[in-house]
């Protein structure tokens, strides 16, 4: 019987999940077994798992879960250098030559163990088949907008906290803009055709700003893109690859702009295929704000974990995304999870 073990999520400011009571008793139908794990932070409450049916076991014993367990969990495993014996789904970044991500495979090459990267669980068109693009665009949106709000005050933007929905967060961005007497920014989004950029958008017109929507066509010529610097806010939907057009180049700092925040939803500044050459470090909760010039002032905000700041609603899109595949797992060889494990195969034999 397959055995899918839910953990709790370890890294701060994680409430997320990816499974909800309805998912876990739809596994139970199936024949899966299903453990989860106690959480002092999930957003989804304990009890929901328990009257589904699940095993619940104390929070974060998954190191010392039965071998054929399949550990699910979204965030990053505690970087403790343990071998990693089980297989496991969450998201890894652990393909694209950063230092962390060459470390975990180590681990699983020293455990005997498997990773299932969540971010390359694809189907046979290469597509995602679930993403917190949404809830990440919409969130990144609203960092954004409170981080201009905090320039009309005269401030840099301070501390951001978990709304506890979708219509807290508008309440409370709406309450803050009321006082002020400068018109609302107008913004732009590129990448605004994909679910990260559908989020964005939906924030910013939820507000009333007025929002430009660049996609591939407006992007193809390679830049540059004068028409950016026109808008108070840029909001980044496009990750960072070979070929990607330098939206911010450095230069920017010593143009006229009206363009005061970026919100780098992508948030990869560390890539050499970064569209934002203006900053060079990611953003957190306690300091959202990066300021990188001043008269007039010129934000970055670039939070690497953007849907936990709505962690109810994104656990439910995403689960409700990866559902269909958790119910194919009994088949680890073929399918989304066949094609995850020939990746890690391959990325493990490259390793040095």
């Amino acid at each position: 019987m397959t055995h899918i073990w839910l953990r709790a999520e370890q890294r701060p400011n994680e409430e997320r999940v990816g499974l909800t009571p309805d998912g876990a008793a739809r596994l139970l139908a199936a024949g899966y077994r299903v453990t989860v794990e106690e959480s002092s932070v999930r957003a989804i409450g304990i009890e929901g798992f328990r009257a589904a049916g699940c095993a619940i076991a104390p929070e974060n014993t998954w190191p010392d879960a039965p071998q054929e367990a399949i550990i699910f969990g979204l965030k990053e495993l505690p970087e403790d250098g343990t071998p990693l014996r089980h297989r496991h789904i969450l998201f890894g970044h652990a393909y694209k030559g950063q230092p962390a991500g060459q470390t975990l495979l180590r681990r699983f090459k020293a455990g005997g163990g498997t990773l299932y990267d969540i971010e390359y669980l694809v189907d046979e068109a290469g597509r995602r088949v679930a993403a917190f693009g949404y809830w990440a665009g919409y969130a990144g949106a609203a960092v954004a907008l409170k981080c201009w709000i905090a320039q009309q005050q005269g401030g840099l933007l301070g501390p951001v906290a978990k709304s506890a929905s979708k219509d807290t967060l508008l309440a409370d961005l709406a309450a803050a803009l009321a006082p002020l007497s400068a018109p609302l920014p107008r913004a732009i989004v590129i990448g605004a055709l994909g679910r990260v950029g559908t989020g964005a958008s939906d924030l910013c017109e939820a507000m009333g700003l007025s929002v430009t929507k660049w996609d591939m066509a407006e992007t193809a010529s390679g830049g540059p893109f004068p028409e950016i610097l026109t808008h108070e806010i840029f909001l980044n939907a496009i990750l960072a690859r070979p070929g990607c057009p330098v939206f911010v180049p450095k230069s920017t700092l010593h143009q006229p702009r009206n363009l005061t925040v970026i919100g780098d939803i992508a948030c990869d500044p560390t890539s050499d295929f970064s569209p934002i050459k203006v900053y060079d470090r990611a953003t957190d909760w306690a300091e959202p704000a990066l300021r990188v010039a001043e008269n007039p002032a010129l934000d970055v905000t670039a939070i690497d974990n953007l849907p936990s700041l709505l962690p109810v609603e994104s656990s439910e899109d995403f689960a409700g995304l990866l559902l269909p595949s958790l119910l194919t797992l009994k088949d680890l060889e073929g399918g989304v999870w066949g094609r995850a494990k020939a990746l890690f195969d391959e990325h493990l034999a490259r390793l040095v």
